[in-house]
Formats: structure tokens, sequence, C-alpha cells
């Protein structure tokens, strides 16, 4: 966990881009999916940026990280009305380090691929396909499964730089070492 001060942020013209990126993102999750726009809203989440976190919710390493929280409506006062929500949590600072270290990915295609994926594990934890309190090694091969899954979803989308995303993360659309492939 780092100090959010020390970390850059997304300036406003950037947040434009990622705010772009997460609508089209749940439109491309939502049709693969199958989804209308009533379950599209059953499973509760948020997407946030670097500068909403708190210090908790900022990690070193991913460009992204869902946190489950226990949700309540209103009122509420009895167990059985909480809810799963979701809070996908967007490490700026990570995502502006590959994007300057690596000038042929665009913000865009890259926020695309990386919201497009938190998404499929939220559909997946809320259509119970995937336990959040998986063990490393099912952790692990979730990830492999949702990065195939993203690519199968990206693959068709033609955004300028979406070639130079796929390639990045093509080492995650191969099955793991010693393990059978799982769809």
């Amino acid at each position: 966990m780092q100090k959010k001060a020390s970390l850059p942020t997304f300036t406003a013209d950037e947040l434009v881009v990622v705010n772009n990126a997460v609508a089209m993102a749940e439109e491309l999750v939502s049709n693969h999916y199958k989804m209308s726009a009533s379950q599209w809203l059953h499973p509760k989440y948020d997407i946030k940026t670097l500068a909403d976190l708190n210090p908790n919710e900022i990690v070193d390493g991913p460009f992204a990280q869902i946190i489950r929280y226990e949700g309540k409506p209103d009122g509420g006062i009895l167990g059985s009305s909480s809810y799963d929500f979701y809070k996908v949590c967007i490490q700026d600072h990570a995502i502006l380090e590959v994007l300057q270290a690596q000038p042929e990915i665009a913000l865009f295609p890259f926020g695309l691929y990386v919201v497009t994926h938190e998404l499929v594990h939220i559909v997946r934890f809320s259509r119970f396909l995937q336990s959040f309190n998986a063990t490393e090694l099912e952790k692990r091969t979730e990830e492999h499964r949702v990065h195939r899954i993203t690519r199968t979803i990206l693959d068709s989308v033609k955004t300028p730089g979406m070639h130079a995303v796929l390639t990045y993360y093509g080492t995650w659309h191969s099955p793991i070492d010693g393990l059978k492939s799982i769809p």
C-alpha cells in the first residue's frame, strides 16, 4: 500500500477517456452475457479511480482490483436485506506506468480491457460461477479464464490500439503450465 498523495492520478482529460471506456465495457459485457438493463443493474458495483479510493484500496502491481463489501438498503436492519457490493478500484498509477513505458499502448483500449476484465469477474461472482473467496490456485485459474473471456469480448472491437493491448495480455490467454484448459 502506497500513500495516495505520492502517486500519479489521471488528468481531467484522461478521466473522460476512462469514463468512455467504462461505458463501452459495460455495454460489451452486458451484450456478451445477454443481460437486459434490469439484469445488468442487479450485480451492484461501482468503479472508482485512484482519487476516490481509500488508502486500503490502493495496491501495487494490478491495474485494478475488486473489493467486495456488504451493502444494505437504506433503513434495512435485517441481515436478509444485505447484498454483495463490488467496488472496482482502478489503479491510475499502475496504468499510467504502462502507458509511459509502452507508447504503442493507448489509454482507451487499455482501460477498456481492464474494465471489461473486472466486469466479467463481477458477473461471474454474482452468478456464482466463481467464488470470491477462492484458493490461490482457483484464483489463478480464474484469472486465465477471465482473460480468455475478455479477449473473446474484445476480439471483434474495432478500436484503434486494441491489437497492441491484446498482444500485451497475450500470455494470459494460454493455459497455465501443467493444468488443463478450463472453459
